[in-house]
């Protein structure tokens, strides 16, 4: 039986930060037929009206508290570093009778959830919340670059912790499965770990090659330079804080990245071609074994 089959009809989704991510969210559930209705929050009603005009939502507001009191479900979608408090002040306002749930779109996990279970701790009510990262989108950003096959065959990484509930686990997998995603379960620190390696040290490393060639070398930019780099155009606000929220698991990558840099380095030096070939066969290697 598919995924869509067996997954439940959600009457109220709320997607706060309609951007490209959120944008594609809705238009995902849209097609899926399985939402009644969908309200995106924002700061900027500009955001909202292209967000509505593509009709990735139903309706939108500036008001978030609200417009969560009778959702079913709500995915925050804005940048790392206000997602926990968002989170918090979301769950003071949700009815959780019926099982309502929130869950995210952040880059980095651990710290988002540990603010959020601190919060949890500290309150007479449990906060309905398991965090997600899907892995997809693009340098592009806003909801004009939204697209409804966004998450079609892609990976979506759940992190629930010891404390979440086995029904809200589930519920935010089955949720991700219906727009078309490969949902996996990682531990918040597993994730984190994990991508700073493939996705947040990448990162790094495309901005510092492209900031490291000079202007006048660009019109003679390669498409090996072009590849290698177009990660580098997302926004550094966005990244900033993905950078520093998860700079400990970074730091260990990046004192990995150093040491093969440095072997290649070495080579060079003494033009050694046996090592130099050697490593880079083992980059080639690691790189086809993941395939196309």
């Amino acid at each position: 039986m598919s995924a869509f089959a067996i997954s439940p009809r959600w009457k109220k989704v709320v997607i706060v930060g309609p951007g490209l991510i959120g944008a594609s969210i809705g238009l995902a559930l849209k097609r899926s037929g399985l939402v009644e209705q969908i309200v995106g929050v924002s700061r900027r009603n500009s955001t909202l009206e292209v967000a509505q005009a593509s009709g990735a939502i139903d309706s939108g507001s500036c008001q978030l508290d609200a417009t969560v009191r009778d959702a079913t479900a709500v995915i925050v979608c804005t940048p790392v570093r206000r997602i926990a408090e968002q989170v918090i002040t979301i769950a003071e306002h949700l009815q959780t009778e019926d099982r309502a749930w929130i869950t995210d779109a952040g880059s980095a996990k651990e710290m988002i959830v540990r603010r959020v279970s601190d919060a949890e701790a500290g309150s007479e009510h449990a906060i309905p919340f398991v965090g997600s990262h899907p892995l997809a989108g693009s340098e592009q950003s806003g909801p004009r670059a939204a697209r409804a096959d966004l998450y079609d065959g892609r990976i979506v990484i759940v992190t629930p912790t010891a404390k979440t509930p086995p029904w809200l686990a589930d519920e935010v997998h089955l949720f991700w499965t219906s727009l078309g995603a490969k949902v996996h379960r990682l531990t918040p620190t597993a994730h984190d770990r994990v991508l700073a390696a493939t996705s947040h040290l990448p990162h790094a490393l495309a901005t510092a090659l492209a900031a490291a060639t000079l202007p006048d070398q660009l019109s003679l930019a390669a498409t090996g330079w072009r590849d290698t780099t177009r990660i580098a155009a997302g926004n550094p606000d966005l990244w900033c804080d993905i950078l520093l929220d998860n700079r400990t698991h970074i730091l260990n990558s990046l004192d990995i990245f150093e040491k093969k840099l440095s072997a290649i380095r070495d080579a060079l030096e003494r033009q050694d071609s046996q090592q130099l070939k050697r490593l880079l066969e083992e980059g080639k290697q690691r790189r086809d074994s993941l395939g196309s």
